[in-house]
């Protein structure tokens, strides 16, 4: 939803008839994709993302991926992206495979959704057209899209959920007005809706600190959205997740209602948000959907805010999900645009240790164009970007780590800077050379990708085995843009020195609005930066705040009638401190 477009107009809803879709995908044809499984990942994903066809500004050029909409079929797993001309397949949710169906009838869908049931999978997606269809095929890879006639309409961001029992439901929501909303479905009759329309709950931002409006929180004017509804059933529970307050925005997020039925009634979770990633790199964790992976282990998707070019311009992220022993549901995103160990790994969710070798080390390059300057690169914001005064096999940049450390991974974060590409385009590709050097004067290459044909707008590569070095140099070979920019090449490994001691003089301050509190502590000069930690109990500190080069936060994502517990930890890259003792905020 263009929100931004929307204020401009004064409108506090914009009707949207989505055009619904049901794809029943039986019988797929198995085809084991021979990829070399990635035993770590790092957000954003790095997915050929589709530069959008479908905007508000034709002019604007930029790639976006938004409300994943993640499916296991058969053993393997499926993604549709709001917009994309297409869809991603998995066998292990680390390496995926973009696939151009031989007839699709999405272009300009938005926030899809599916959901396996039995041998089969329905595939919803709504599309601001106005048209209604079913389509289905029985070979997903292949995608020979068949069409029936349709029987539902005014879809805004759907979610369609069959219980155990066979029982069909569809819910959606994209609204600063209406609540989130069902309708039951006659499975035996064409998925026929109910007369009846149930609404579930909606937001209430003057509980709940979270759903205001606006970064940080900070928009007084405006409510926030609702939207993005998602249903997963755990045990004997419903866990409905919604996302709020505006894609654009860094403290986009889903939380979560649950209840003992899918038509409710609905209990607030206390410990929402649940996905929630408002500082670090890359901000946003919000509209998204959770699947489960190998060993039992959940895995929850989302939207992550570049909106540079336009607020829509949008990457994947995935988090580690977990449920507790009382049945709270909660997404780990601490350390949350750093290293984590990839699905199916022996340690999958868990955090590497990896910690950033490069933020805020010197960097030279070999030109500059106007005023996006070389240390962009290395500053930690996805939103700043360096932009070469050529796009040629004679760019570079270096980056002195300033003293040896044992490099892991390498993330390479490309920007598009005026580069007037539309839709998917064949033949993208990126290719470019790593080295790495002891003394700046011998090098080795550490990654070579020279001839590689793969589009990789947000590149992560780990290597094989850790090297230690102090300089790393970027040589690009080519870039399918017009242009090379990037925003973030960013070096992860562990330093050689020590580690950040515990956090001195934290507090905690609620301010008689009780959704915000001020939260300070001495700054420590050995730190980079700090995680702020706060949950519902001692042992439930569930939800993280990456802060860098500062020593306050002002949080506003609060539940006024909830008791907090907070804590923090300093980190630099030789380590994370031990954190503070636990405090209760009432």
């Amino acid at each position: 939803m263009n929100y931004q477009l929307l204020a401009t107009r004064g409108v506090t809803h914009w009707p949207i008839i989505r055009r619904a879709v049901f794809v029943f995908l039986v019988f797929g044809l198995h085809l084991q994709v021979h990829a070399q499984h990635q035993q770590t990942y790092c957000n954003p994903l790095n997915l050929d993302y589709t530069y959008m066809i479908y905007n508000a500004h034709n002019d604007i050029s930029y790639r976006s991926g938004a409300d994943p909409a993640v499916v296991k079929f058969r053993g393997e797993y499926y993604m549709f992206v709001t917009r994309s001309m297409g869809y991603w397949h998995s066998t292990d949710l680390t390496n995926w495979n973009f696939i151009t169906p031989e007839k699709w009838y999405f272009q300009g869908s938005n926030a899809p959704a599916a959901h396996n049931y039995k041998d089969s999978v329905l595939y919803v997606t709504g599309d601001p057209s106005g048209s209604m269809s079913i389509l289905y095929t029985d070979n997903p890879k292949k995608g020979d899209w068949k069409a029936v006639p349709a029987i539902l309409n005014d879809l805004q961001d759907p979610d369609l959920f069959i219980d155990d029992d066979g029982q069909a439901y569809m819910f959606w929501g994209s609204s600063n007005k209406f609540p989130i909303r069902a309708k039951t479905l006659d499975r035996y009759k064409r998925f026929r809706p109910s007369e009846k329309t149930y609404e579930l709950f909606n937001l209430d931002p003057d509980r709940h600190g979270w759903e205001r409006f606006g970064e940080n929180h900070q928009d007084t004017v405006l409510g926030g959205y609702i939207e993005g509804p998602w249903l997963t059933k755990y045990g004997n529970r419903y866990y409905m997740q919604y996302a709020a307050p505006g894609t654009e925005f860094n403290v986009y997020g889903d939380g979560v209602y649950v209840s003992d039925h899918p038509l409710g009634p609905y209990r607030y979770a206390p410990n929402n948000p649940i996905a929630y990633k408002p500082g670090g790199f890359a901000n946003g964790a919000g509209h998204g959907s959770t699947v489960l992976g190998s060993e039992n282990q959940y895995w929850h998707f989302g939207s992550m805010a570049v909106s540079v070019n336009v607020g829509w311009e949008r990457r994947i992220c995935m988090f580690p999900t977990y449920f507790d022993d009382d049945g709270l549901m909660y997404t780990n995103t601490r350390f949350g645009d750093y290293p984590h160990y990839a699905s199916g790994s022996p340690k999958q969710g868990e955090f590497t240790e990896w910690m950033l070798l490069s933020y805020h080390k010197p960097v030279s390059v070999s030109s500059t164009a106007g005023e996006f300057n070389a240390q962009h690169i290395v500053d930690e914001s996805i939103k700043t970007f360096w932009l070469a005064a050529a796009n040629d096999d004679k760019q570079w940049v270096q980056i002195d780590l300033l003293k040896p450390a044992a490099v892991h991974a390498i993330q390479i974060n490309y920007h598009d800077y005026k580069s007037d590409m539309y839709g998917r385009i064949p033949g993208l590709k990126h290719q470019y050379i790593l080295e790495g050097s002891l003394d700046g004067k011998n090098w080795k290459v550490i990654v070579d990708k020279r001839n590689s044909l793969q589009d990789v707008p947000n590149e992560y590569v780990s290597l094989a085995s850790p090297e230690r070095i102090r300089y790393v140099r970027y040589k690009n070979i080519h870039v399918p843009t017009p242009h090379l920019a990037i925003s973030g090449i960013r070096v992860f490994g562990r330093g050689e020195g020590k580690k950040p001691a515990r956090v001195n003089n934290f507090q905690v301050k609620r301010h008689q609005d009780k959704r915000d509190v001020t939260i300070t502590w001495n700054q420590q000069k050995t730190a980079q930066g700090y995680n702020v930690l706060w949950g519902i109990a001692p042992d439930k500190l569930y939800s993280a705040w990456m802060v860098y080069d500062n020593n306050k936060l002002d949080m506003k994502s609060l539940t006024t009638d909830q008791t907090y517990y907070f804590a923090i930890e300093a980190f630099n890259e030789n380590g994370v401190s031990e954190r503070t003792k636990v405090q209760e905020v009432k």
